[in-house]
């Protein structure tokens, strides 16, 4: 994008560049707010997957044009992601989603616990960073402590963590935003204490991606995940691992696989198509702020400033329109502040929230129901076994027009 966003997000600029914002629905372009279960892509994006497979690619190493290719996409994409995390590109690993490498992660550190061992988890977190380390801790023999958060105010303290911390811990289990209620954590101060007790410490980052620039250096986490379909790229995930962690893990690999990070996690060919997809969803992010900073890095910073200000003034929009319409409840933080993203779950009196989602879908505002593989942040707000709650979520492609009809339809119910 040429222009430059100095001040304010150009919202019709940026939609232009999305072609799956053009889909119709009942007569009328259809609102994506579903943003919190994957975003849509860019152009770019679209264009750069589809060159990979036109122009021809083959597997890493082989030496020949279309191999040296694969060599190329693979060292492009580590370096695109080592500025959205700002990090070695030898710390970032790819794989098929987020779900799969907890998985793999989880089952290659427990092959150091022992019994008597502690893992401590969220009950704020996506499923995905809960029973990878569930599992694993069973089959290890080791205690699982689980730091709730609270129900009324949608927050997790810290000191929750805290107070389930001892010389016993190996791993602290954590989200950096909650994909069901919009929660950021203060991951920082749970790295931290963490830290006294030598836990490792894995975060979960998949839905603070579009809303929050990471910085694993600030946050000295050992390792944090995301996942590219949440910030407008494909469905590939990222991990990142400090490099005398990766080092020391013990990976599940077959035995002619790297046994030095980052190939050491990478098991079996990677799709390269998606690691283009990758990059280029990084250089789009970079690409809204314009000409402003001297990297990428310094560009994705300007970017996601614009971002925070454009999702804020939406949510903000939001809770002030809800708040008039008898009978809808919001869960979580109750204001449009640092402490949340642009992520809201809601009840609506009387009515399942299926069927709110059904009722929306008619207007033509796309939206989630039930429990987003959140279930025991379900559990603790008390409204799993009650078909859960809708979700409703903006990104920098929404609108405040597409916000007004979202109140407007559910005013109509």
């Amino acid at each position: 994008m040429d222009t430059d966003l100095t001040s304010r997000l150009d919202v019709e600029a940026v939609r232009a560049q999305f072609p799956a914002l053009k889909r119709a629905e009942g007569g009328r372009l259809a609102a994506y707010l579903d943003g919190p279960g994957g975003t849509q892509a860019p152009q770019p994006v679209i264009d750069a997957m589809g060159a990979v497979l036109s122009q021809g690619v083959s597997n890493l190493g082989g030496g020949f044009g279309s191999s040296d290719y694969a060599d190329a996409l693979t060292t492009q994409a580590r370096l695109a992601m080592a500025d959205m995390f700002n990090c070695d590109p030898n710390e970032t690993s790819f794989g098929q989603n987020m779900t799969s490498i907890t998985f793999a992660v989880s089952r290659a550190l427990a092959t150091a616990w022992r019994p008597g061992d502690v893992v401590v988890v969220t009950s704020l977190d996506h499923d995905a960073n809960f029973t990878p380390w569930v599992r694993a801790a069973g089959e290890a023999g080791v205690e699982v402590r689980v730091a709730e958060f609270d129900p009324a105010t949608g927050e997790l303290d810290p000191s929750a963590v805290g107070r389930l911390l001892d010389e016993r811990v190996r791993l602290v289990a954590a989200c950096v935003a909650s994909n069901a209620i919009g929660t950021m954590v203060d991951v920082q101060s749970i790295v931290a204490m963490a830290h006294e007790f030598d836990a490792i410490v894995y975060l979960d980052a998949v839905h603070a991606g579009p809303h929050r620039l990471l910085d694993v250096r600030a946050l000295d986490c050992d390792f944090l995940v995301a996942s590219s379909y949440k910030f407008f790229g494909p469905h590939t995930g990222i991990l990142y691992g400090k490099l005398g962690r990766l080092a020391a893990l013990d990976a599940y690999k077959v035995r002619p696989a790297p046994s030095d990070p980052p190939g050491k996690l990478e098991t079996g060919t990677q799709s390269f198509e998606s690691m283009a997809g990758v990059t280029a969803a990084v250089d789009y992010l970079a690409g809204l702020a314009g000409k402003i900073g001297e990297s990428r890095r310094g560009r994705l910073e300007q970017a996601y400033s614009l971002i925070g200000a454009h999702e804020q003034s939406l949510s903000q929009r939001f809770l002030d329109g809800v708040a008039s319409i008898a009978g809808v409840r919001v869960y979580g933080v109750p204001l449009a502040d640092q402490r949340r993203v642009a992520t809201f779950a809601i009840g609506v009196e009387g009515h399942g929230s299926a069927a709110v989602a059904a009722h929306l879908t008619r207007a033509g505002i796309y939206v989630w129901s039930g429990h987003y593989y959140a279930v025991n942040a379900m559990d603790r707000l008390g409204v799993l076994d009650k078909g859960g709650l809708v979700r409703i979520g903006f990104v920098h492609y929404n609108t405040a027009a597409e916000v007004d009809r979202a109140l407007e339809a559910l005013a109509r119910i």
